[in-house]
């Protein structure tokens, strides 16, 4: 049986959430497109990564002469969506992610692969079409003012977690901190 692929192509919604207090968190990735929609978990540090590459891609495009994909440098007003997840029904823990861009439609591009055993024997490479019944995976295409916002609001999502110790670092929980300041 071929992978189940969820793609989303000119996605009305996508956008990187929480679920939970900041140290207890889940973050997702959800996706819709009319009544469509998928939700993936994420690790924040995935998150925070493909953030931090979706800004990247972007701001190579902008250096491309002429700028012909029409690259924003900041969030077009319109596209900045500071609303909660919707209802989330989680589809798969995302192991591998991959991203690119796609000059045909001007679209940048995630894939997103669920966990499987090879990610953490072999350094989790994306899973063949070989037909396994329970593989899956997410396509997301966004065009470049939509993959602008959504990098801001997770990095902003990301950001507002649990503030840190102005002597350790450390992260400080809601119910205390012990904080241990290495003598120097």
């Amino acid at each position: 049986m071929p992978a189940r692929v969820h793609d989303f192509d000119w996605p009305d919604r996508a956008v990187v959430g929480t679920i939970g207090l900041p140290g207890a968190r889940t973050f997702y990735l959800q996706v819709r497109a009319g009544t469509q929609m998928v939700s993936v978990a994420l690790e924040k540090q995935q998150s925070a990564l493909l953030a931090e590459k979706i800004d990247e891609i972007l701001d190579q495009l902008i250096s491309v002469e002429g700028n012909r994909f029409s690259v924003p440098t900041s969030t077009p007003p319109e596209l900045v969506d500071n609303d909660q997840l919707e209802a989330v029904e989680e589809r798969f823990r995302t192991g591998t992610m991959s991203l690119g861009w796609d000059p045909t439609t001007a679209q940048v591009v995630i894939e997103a692969y669920p966990i499987t055993d090879a990610d953490g024997d072999e350094g989790g490479e994306a899973p063949d079409e070989d037909g396994s019944p329970d593989s899956e995976m997410l396509v997301v295409r966004m065009p470049v003012g939509t993959a602008r916002a959504f990098a801001k609001r997770t990095h902003e999502i990301v950001g507002a977690g649990r503030p840190a110790c102005p002597l350790c670092g450390y992260p400080i929980d809601a119910d205390g901190h012990t904080c241990i300041v290495p003598e120097g």
